[in-house]
């Protein structure tokens, strides 16, 4: 998502929760009304009382209105065809209607308003007391106010038995929110902020993600091609009958458990181990070592080799140790076995040893000749003609 989006989405979101804040504000918004109730009853004594017992509509003009008051006939007031009793020279009357029969404020409202009214009073419906509900009616254009039940049926009591009454609506009390407007704003404004913080932050971290797991997939395939050159540098090998790789006591494969048999193509690692070809090849493509002892084919071709992590080879002493044959035999056999697990054949130390025993017996002696030690035994028989000791 680019700059210039990123901002209309913000601008469009602020003026959304603007929009919604004021909506809330306004909704929350409670106008009481005051309604002057003035009538003569059956001994000719004019009554007149007071009583804040209205609640202006959420979609009604706050403001103040007089004028005789008649009921509705039908009394729900839904109907185009409802009458309103009156004088045809009537001006500046009020509708009572009563609340239910299934429609809604709106519409029994917009029929008093072209019937010719200038302010409709909707008391509640039966059961519901003195209890009133700010009504939402938008679409008109009148007063409307909300009485209770009980008040209600008193008027249309009156205007049933045709005592005339007349009504002023006044402007009553006005109930704000129980949070200010700037506070509802300003709690809207830190929600939208803390919810952009938290999707810039995830698309940071998921940005971030991705980089790091293309980094990871250009070192794989950086290595992959390395080991492929390290693997072109193996010696391959194809077994034939009487080879000791397939005779009864032969090692199987490490990667895939089978036996060899002939025919079967091996590739030598530089730790002297054996392997299919076709099993080791794709093995060496994601891990680059021996399965078995965790040589490092690309350090050991010079493939990608690091000076600092290159294993230390160092040639033991062995001046200290007795001259017998028995433990000759044994020390040689010991240092063989340690260099064959490592990979690398140490011709200089053998050399050393060979000289080192010479020295202590007083006799200078030829050097050794002996052939390196491989864990392939087919190797160990191609140089069996080799492997004597001259003294």
């Amino acid at each position: 998502m680019g700059l210039l989006a990123s901002r209309d989405v913000f601008s469009w979101l602020l003026v959304a929760s603007v929009f919604q804040v004021s909506t809330v504000a306004q909704a929350s918004y409670l106008c009481t009304a005051y309604l002057n109730i003035s009538y003569t009853n059956a001994e000719n004594q004019t009554i007149v009382f007071r009583e804040e017992m209205g609640l202006y509509g959420q979609d009604s003009p706050k403001a103040s209105v007089v004028g005789n008051v008649y009921l509705a006939d039908p009394i729900y007031g839904c109907e185009d065809d409802t009458v309103y009793r009156r004088q045809n020279d009537s001006r500046g009357w009020i509708a009572l209607i009563q609340r239910g029969n299934g429609c809604t404020f709106s519409d029994k409202i917009n029929v008093a308003a072209r019937k010719g009214a200038i302010g409709a009073i909707i008391f509640n419906d039966n059961g519901a007391e003195n209890r009133v509900i700010q009504m939402s009616h938008p679409g008109t254009s009148i007063v409307a106010v909300m009485i209770g039940h009980l008040h209600g049926i008193n008027l249309a009591e009156l205007l049933v038995t045709g005592v005339p009454v007349s009504i002023a609506i006044e402007v009553g009390k006005q109930h704000g929110p129980w949070m200010s407007h700037y506070s509802v704003f300003f709690v809207s404004i830190s929600f939208f902020i803390v919810t952009a913080a938290t999707v810039g932050y995830f698309i940071f971290y998921s940005a971030r993600r991705l980089n790091s797991l293309r980094q990871q997939n250009r070192t794989q395939k950086k290595l992959k091609a390395e080991a492929k050159k390290a693997i072109g540098q193996l010696q391959v090998r194809t077994l034939r009958h009487g080879d000791q790789e397939t005779g009864p006591d032969a090692d199987t494969c490490a990667v895939c458990i089978e036996l060899y048999k002939p025919g079967d193509v091996l590739s030598v690692l530089t730790c002297n181990h054996l392997f299919h070809k076709s099993c080791i090849e794709p093995w060496l493509l994601e891990h680059r070592t021996c399965p078995m002892c965790k040589c490092d084919i690309l350090k050991a071709l010079g493939v990608e080799m690091d000076v600092e992590e290159q294993p230390q080879i160092s040639v033991p002493d062995f001046r200290s140790f007795s001259t017998s044959e028995d433990l000759h035999s044994e020390t040689v056999s010991h240092t063989h076995s340690e260099t064959a697990s490592s990979g690398y054949a140490s011709m200089h130390g053998i050399e050393q040893l060979g000289a080192a025993e010479g020295l202590q017996n007083g006799v200078q002696e030829e050097p050794l000749d002996v052939s390196p030690h491989y864990d392939n035994l087919a190797f160990e028989g191609d140089v069996h003609g080799r492997n004597e000791v001259r003294t």
